[in-house]
């Protein structure tokens, strides 16, 4: 199989791994009869894989039907999937064909098949099962062969544990499984569906194509694109037409830098959520395992991230010798410095018992409480007035204005 022909054929971009498995297990699911299960968010492109499966079977001579299982009133629709009588209810003046009435040798692609009512999903099994089903309003049992490609971007497993899908049904879909990765784990696909996008827009509207410098690349690819390709290929267009100007025989391409590009990047209202099933499921087709049943990949994902980033600066910190900062400039006397009076900042410790001032009755006035604290920083330094200065919280030229006159002689 030439997997490069078949992503053309179908217009697949990209080359991530998980795409490339994705495609290669489509395509040996195909010639099977196999009902097979397509898993992965809204937009990543889960119909083309429908055809794909189509295309390389034995049916691919006869219908495919898509059918939007979440677009059908539920009221009708056992009266869309297996056809009615005339009669049969308000509003039915004849008998009509059913999609698998239709499809009869084809396949049906039942998209948001969760969105299944749990009544139709039992009709559904039986058709899998043997093929067989009922009008609605008919006691006649009908034939059909039909194959079944089904998708979702729900947690089945999670609608199974709600009472939203049918146990049976699940395990009858889920043997054939195709998961499609989600844009944002595809980085290296963005940039490459961006100029296929850029480029068809540009051929029927005769707009320039846009290309990006490398920093706006990585602009719009460290986006996480909810809406996967269908949002990316919406956003292109729309930049194309916003940004760019009629092709002239000296004007073929415009060039953006990521400046110019980030003003018109989306913006998400808030912040992201996982995608959820009615508050529980989550969006990775496993058991989700919580009491709220988020899916937590996205959350772990993150911190992941986060954690690799805060890494790789701590890194960046540790190649460099970073200059150690200034120590602030002391000041020659701060402000709350009087002219006959310092306290001292500094304290002094592991002071000899003999040193510590002598105590006497005599009350001492300011000055001579300051010359007494000057006299034993200076004889715990040995007369080093740098020293004492430091220590007493003043300048060295303030301490020698406030010399005892014992020391000025020295």
């Amino acid at each position: 199989m030439d997997l490069q022909a078949l992503k053309n054929k179908y217009d697949i971009i990209g080359n991530d791994p998980a795409l490339n498995q994705a495609l290669e297990t489509a395509v040996k699911f195909a010639p099977t009869d196999l009902s097979v299960v397509i898993l992965g968010e809204s937009g990543v492109g889960k119909e083309n894989f429908a055809r794909i499966i189509h295309q390389y079977s034995s049916r691919k001579g006869n219908n495919f039907f898509v059918v939007n299982c979440g677009a059908l009133a539920k009221e009708l629709v056992n009266s869309e999937l297996f056809g009615h009588v005339k009669g049969s209810f308000t509003g039915s003046t004849e008998t009509r064909k059913g999609y698998f009435e239709d499809a009869n040798g084809g396949t049906l692609f039942l998209d948001e098949i969760a969105e299944l009512p749990l009544e139709s999903q039992a009709l559904l099994l039986r058709v899998l099962q043997s093929g067989e089903y009922r009008k609605v309003g008919s006691n006649k049992v009908e034939h059909t062969d039909v194959r079944i490609v089904a998708a979702t971007n729900v947690n089945l497993y999670e609608a199974v544990r709600r009472g939203k899908f049918r146990e049976d049904l699940y395990f009858r879909l889920s043997a054939a499984q195709i998961r499609i990765p989600a844009l944002r784990d595809r980085k290296d696909d963005i940039y490459l569906l961006f100029r296929k996008f850029t480029s068809d827009f540009s051929e029927t509207s005769g707009m320039c194509k846009i290309s990006l410098r490398p920093d706006a690349i990585r602009l719009l690819s460290s986006y996480r694109w909810p809406g996967n390709v269908r949002q990316l290929m919406g956003f292109t267009q729309a930049l194309t037409a916003q940004v760019s100007s009629k092709v002239t025989p000296t004007l073929q391409r415009i060039e953006l830098s990521a400046a110019q590009l980030a003003p018109f990047m989306p913006v998400e209202e808030g912040d992201p959520i996982p995608v959820v099933f009615e508050g529980g499921a989550s969006s990775s087709g496993q058991p989700s395992g919580g009491a709220a049943a988020i899916d937590l990949q996205p959350i772990v994902k993150a911190i992941f991230d986060l954690n690799q980033r805060i890494d790789d600066l701590e890194a960046q910190v540790n190649r460099r010798q970073l200059p150690a900062p200034p120590e602030p400039a002391r000041p020659e006397e701060a402000e709350w410095q009087g002219a006959e009076f310092t306290a001292p900042t500094g304290r002094i410790v592991d002071m000899d018992p003999d040193e510590q001032p002598q105590q006497d009755d005599r009350p001492l006035s300011l000055k001579e409480k300051e010359a007494e604290m000057i006299r034993q920083a200076l004889e715990k330094h040995h007369g080093n007035r740098k020293m004492a200065a430091g220590e007493l919280g003043m300048s060295e030229r303030t301490l020698y204005r406030k010399l005892p006159e014992e020391y000025r002689k020295k």
